[in-house]
C-alpha cells in the first residue's frame, strides 16, 4: 500500500470509532509508531481536523466526515464471504440486520464491482451443522443480549444444562458473548449460583428482559474474564499415540480438543493436550479407538476401557 492510500485508510480508521490509538494504527498496517507519528503530522498540515489526547489516542473534530471511499475489488469480494459465514453462524435477527447493512454497502458500490459480486454469491457456500439459533423460537436471542450489553438490563433465561439435561430459571448479568467451537457463547454473573458462569446461547430456551438496570462496573471486562478462567482451568495433561495413517482423522478437530505439542517419531506421533474435561476428551477419543493408544495418565486408560466394556456389553 503506497503512503497516499495508507493516509486515506487511516482517515477511514478514525471516523470508525470516537478514538484511535497509534499502536492500533500502527499494528494495522503493520508500521513503526513513528511513521504513524509522522502520518498524522501531514494529515494535519492537509487540514484534517485531528485532535490528538495524550496518552489515549486520535480522534476527529465532531461532525467531520470524509466523501464515501470506494472499496477495492479484493474488499468487495470479501463481502460475499462476509456475507454467507455470518448468515449460517448468528441468529436469524442478526442475519437480517446484517442484510440490511450489507445492502446499503452495495449501494456504494460500482457498477462493475455490484455485478461481480452477484456473480461470485452463488459460487460461495459455507456448510456446516443445522444452527439452533436460525429457529423461530431463538431467531432473535444474539440481538437481544448485545441490546442488554448496551443498555446493562438484566436477563431472565431458561436454561438447560449439558450434564444434567436439567431446565431452570436464572437472573443472568450479561458480561459479554464470544464465538467458540462452532458455538455462541455468554458469560454472565448467575444470581442463582451466585457466581459466574457460561452460557451455550443454543440451550437458552426462554429469554425475557428485566426492566432493572445492573452496576458494569461490579463486572469484569470479557477479556479479564476469559483471561482469568484460562489461568485458573484445572487442566488435566493427557498423552496419546496416532499412527501416521490415522492422523488426517484428528488433524483439524485436535486444535478444539486442547492440543498443545507433539513428537514425531519412526512409527506415529506422540500428542500431547491439555483439557478441563477427560470425560469429555476420552469420548472423542472414543471413535478413534481401534487406532490411537492412550499413553497417560492411568485414569485415562482406565476410563477408555470401561466405555469400550460398556460399548461392548451394549452391543
Amino acid at each position: 500500500m503506497n503512503r497516499i492510500d495508507r493516509l486515506t485508510a487511516i482517515v477511514t480508521q478514525l471516523q470508525s470509532k470516537r478514538l484511535t490509538k497509534a499502536a492500533e494504527i500502527a499494528k494495522r498496517f503493520s508500521i513503526s509508531l513513528r511513521t504513524v507519528y509522522r502520518d498524522m503530522r501531514a494529515l494535519e498540515e492537509a487540514g484534517i481536523p485531528i485532535i490528538g489526547e495524550a496518552g489515549q489516542g486520535y480522534s476527529l473534530v465532531e461532525g467531520y466526515r470524509l466523501p464515501p471511499v470506494m472499496f477495492t475489488q479484493e474488499e468487495a469480494r470479501a463481502f460475499v464471504l462476509a456475507e454467507k459465514i455470518f448468515e449460517k453462524v448468528t441468529d436469524r435477527g442478526s442475519s437480517d440486520q446484517f442484510r440490511s447493512a450489507m445492502l446499503k454497502i452495495k449501494a456504494v458500490l460500482k457498477s462493475a464491482e455490484k455485478d461481480q459480486i452477484e456473480e461470485l454469491s452463488p459460487q460461495v457456500e459455507v456448510i456446516r451443522m443445522r444452527n439452533q439459533l436460525q429457529t423461530e423460537e431463538k431467531s432473535k436471542f444474539l440481538q437481544v443480549i448485545l441490546d442488554c450489553l448496551t443498555n446493562k438490563n438484566p436477563i431472565e433465561i431458561n436454561y438447560t444444562t449439558f450434564e444434567e439435561e436439567r431446565t431452570n430459571l436464572r437472573v443472568v448479568e450479561p458480561v459479554g458473548i464470544y464465538y467458540a467451537f462452532e458455538q455462541w457463547y455468554m458469560i454472565g454473573w448467575c444470581r442463582l449460583r451466585n457466581d459466574y458462569r457460561n452460557f451455550r446461547i443454543e440451550r437458552i430456551q426462554e429469554l425475557k428482559v428485566l426492566a432493572e438496570k445492573y452496576q458494569p462496573d461490579a463486572h469484569p471486562t470479557l477479556k479479564e474474564f476469559l483471561d482469568q478462567v484460562r489461568s485458573s482451568e484445572n487442566l488435566t495433561q493427557i498423552e496419546v499415540f496416532v499412527p501416521y495413517q490415522a492422523e488426517k482423522y484428528i488433524r483439524e478437530q485436535k486444535y478444539n480438543q486442547g492440543f498443545v505439542t507433539e513428537k514425531r517419531t519412526d512409527l506415529g506421533i506422540e500428542m500431547t493436550f491439555m483439557t478441563s474435561s477427560v470425560e469429555g476428551f476420552i469420548r472423542w477419543m472414543l471413535m478413534m479407538a481401534d487406532k490411537i493408544r492412550i499413553i497417560s495418565p492411568p485414569e485415562a486408560k482406565e476410563r477408555m476401557r470401561e466405555l469400550i466394556e460398556e460399548i461392548k456389553g451394549n452391543m
